[in-house]
């Protein structure tokens, strides 16, 4: 697993600047399962993928509510998220009490990428092997982040992380121009179709996705299997295709997510994240 003398602890830089395992720890999220986020003016729509780790087990938790405004979906180690997601219910509660008004979601993600950072500069921790998307609503509007294991927090229109994210990616590059515009019901179609993208022929049902949603006059909740086979049946019966084969990868593999990536072992065993 080790590369070199330069990937056994967090503080130890490379010669050519690098540190390891912050890399590693990115790795970690190409390894989960998809996670999909989108926004509009008015709504956020998150999705993920449930993957099991055998047929004889339950899929895990991969979107959490934060608050009635801020929800957030994770690719990577299911248990580092669920500890960031305590820590952002906490910070919101504590905020509330404060002053009487929801957290701004800005703060809320500048506060989390600075929890993130510290891992990377204390030799007695780990980075955070998780990659959040987190969406929210305030004041200013409609929000969607992407928080690195790294400490860097990004603002996006729409992003997809985790395994086989690149052609779900590219789906999203060939639509986001009209998701400011886009209707509620139309950011779920678009989440779903980008979704199945990840699936690799496999069929999309409401038994292998979760879609949350959160909007003007709307508090964040997660789409019961009912609602959502529903939209999927509704969107499938329009003979509505995302042109999946004229725009996807060539490669629907993750190694090109990150430059930062370059000579990671690609090991495909079955981890922990994995999950």
């Amino acid at each position: 697993m080790f590369r070199n003398q330069y990937d056994t602890d967090v503080t130890t830089w490379s010669p050519a600047g690098r540190l390891f395992q912050v890399e590693y720890a990115m790795e970690a999220v190409k390894q989960g399962s998809a996670a999909i986020g989108l926004r509009s003016k008015t709504h956020v729509v998150l999705a993920s993928v449930n993957k099991a780790s055998s047929e004889l087990s339950s899929h895990q938790k991969k979107i959490f509510k934060v608050d009635d405004h801020i929800g957030v979906a994770i690719a990577g180690l299911t248990a580092d998220g669920r500890v960031l997601s305590r820590y952002m219910r906490n910070e919101c509660i504590n905020y509330s009490y404060t002053y009487e008004s929801p957290l701004p979601v800005g703060r809320l993600v500048v506060q989390l990428a600075d929890k993130a950072q510290v891992c990377t500069q204390r030799s007695w921790k780990r980075p955070y092997g998780v990659g959040l998307l987190l969406g929210g609503l305030d004041e200013s509007g409609a929000h969607l982040y992407y928080n690195c294991p790294s400490g860097n927090y990004f603002e996006y229109q729409a992003f997809a992380i985790g395994s086989r994210s690149q052609a779900a990616k590219t789906y999203l590059e060939r639509k986001f121009e009209g998701f400011m515009d886009s209707t509620r019901d139309g950011l779920i179609k678009d989440a779903l179709f980008a979704l199945r993208e990840t699936l690799q022929g496999e069929k999309l049902t409401s038994t292998n996705c979760t879609v949350a949603v959160l909007g003007v006059g709307e508090t964040f909740c997660v789409l019961d299997q009912e609602t959502v086979q529903a939209l999927i049946n509704e969107f499938e019966i329009v003979g509505e295709e995302p042109p999946a084969d004229e725009g996807a990868a060539p490669d629907e593999g993750s190694v090109t997510e990150h430059p930062v990536d370059q000579g990671t072992s690609t090991d495909q065993g079955a981890a922990p994240m994995d999950i």
